[in-house]
């Protein structure tokens, strides 16, 4: 496992900072499903889930994929990266208009948490190392992505 690189306090680490809150969640639903946890604790733990990264796509598609698309000129990066976002979007409206017993709810939470692992693996290999190898302004886009996260979270995740 590679070190972890040093935090330089940029958008790159806000956003990796979601990455990884989101992965504690995820390991937390894990652990409620395979204890059989109560409907109630796990659909709780998955809206919680829902929204951090309804929010988080949201910056990432406002914010930063629009300077990373200009300063990195890697569309195809940024295309796929847009798919992704989409795809994780239409499952999570599928968990959203769930109960937790259902059937197969569970199992949209866990698949979601591996599809949003690989998603974030791609970030960080290529889009981040890459934003950071660009002209990108990372330090001056901390305030918009920590602004625009704070009222899309007091308006439960939606665009004012």
């Amino acid at each position: 496992m590679s070190k972890a690189p040093p935090k330089m306090n940029d958008a790159v680490d806000l956003l990796d900072a979601d990455h990884i809150a989101v992965k504690k969640l995820f390991t937390q639903f894990k652990k409620l499903s395979e204890t059989e946890a109560p409907a109630a604790e796990r659909k709780a733990l998955a809206d919680r889930i829902c929204k951090e990264l309804t929010v988080h796509a949201d910056i990432e598609e406002q914010i930063f994929y629009p300077a990373a698309r200009e300063a990195i000129g890697d569309d195809a990066l940024l295309n796929e990266a847009e798919v992704e976002h989409a795809s994780a979007k239409d499952l999570i409206a599928q968990i959203s208009g769930m109960e937790a017993d259902e059937e197969l709810f569970d199992a949209k939470v866990i698949v979601l948490g591996e599809y949003i692992d690989h998603h974030v693996e791609e970030e960080r290999e290529e889009m981040f190392t890459k934003a950071r190898k660009s002209d990108m302004d990372l330090k001056g886009m901390v305030a918009d992505l920590k602004t625009l996260k704070e009222e899309l979270l007091a308006n439960d995740g939606v665009s004012a």
